[in-house]
């Protein structure tokens, strides 16, 4: 059964914070929020976990499209090639916010990812999951939960505990999660030049 973890999306206390990262480097698939709906992650570098997390979503590994989520532009180098000028002033202006942005990817991505020439980067507007990269020191794996018989996002964290509390091993709740996605961009082309691939949460004009 999963571990439910009460974390205050505003002041998330560090103790709370520090039991995600233990359970993250030791394997562990999570449920946590962003500043759009909640999402399953995991250390990108743990190739059982993100076997594990490719298991819940139904796709292979190897065909995976998780974006990795990290708490400012640090590490864009480490998993891009080089951006020129215009794209990083973009993407300053964009993150953090309720984007994922397709980069061209580099060789040190984990060899999951390798047969991949792009990986979607987000940089989340919310303090828990800021807090826990921080704290890892490293990016997770992310993708959305499951939409419901609906097509709609789960919102209430007590629905995302009786639909994954065997399938994860902690379930973050820190209240309402958002009901619109992502907008993702491709800005592989350089240069500032943008393709909006998903219409999501998020006013593209405040930085294109």
């Amino acid at each position: 059964m999963a571990k439910i973890l009460k974390i205050h999306p505003e002041n998330p206390h560090a103790r709370a914070v520090e039991q995600v990262v233990e359970a993250l480097k030791k394997g562990a698939v999570i449920v946590y929020p962003t500043d759009t709906v909640y999402g399953l992650g995991c250390d990108i570098f743990n190739k059982g976990a993100m076997e594990r997390l490719a298991q819940i979503k139904g796709v292979n590994l190897e065909k995976t499209q998780f974006s990795i989520v990290c708490n400012d532009l640090t590490h864009l180098s480490t998993f891009t090639r080089p951006i020129d000028n215009s794209t990083f002033r973009m993407l300053k202006r964009a993150l953090p916010g309720p984007f994922t942005f397709v980069l061209n990817a580099n060789n040190n991505l984990p060899s999951y990812y390798k047969s991949r020439e792009t990986v979607g980067i987000r940089v989340p507007n919310h303090k828990v999951p800021y807090e826990i990269v921080r704290m890892l020191e490293s990016p997770i794996a992310s993708t959305s939960l499951h939409q419901d018989e609906n097509g709609q996002y789960y919102t209430d964290p007590e629905m995302i505990a009786d639909r994954y509390d065997k399938l994860v091993d902690i379930i973050i709740d820190s209240g309402p999660g958002g009901i619109v996605p992502s907008s993702v961009i491709d800005a592989t082309t350089g240069e500032g030049e943008i393709e909006i691939l998903r219409n999501g949460k998020g006013e593209i004009e405040s930085f294109a």
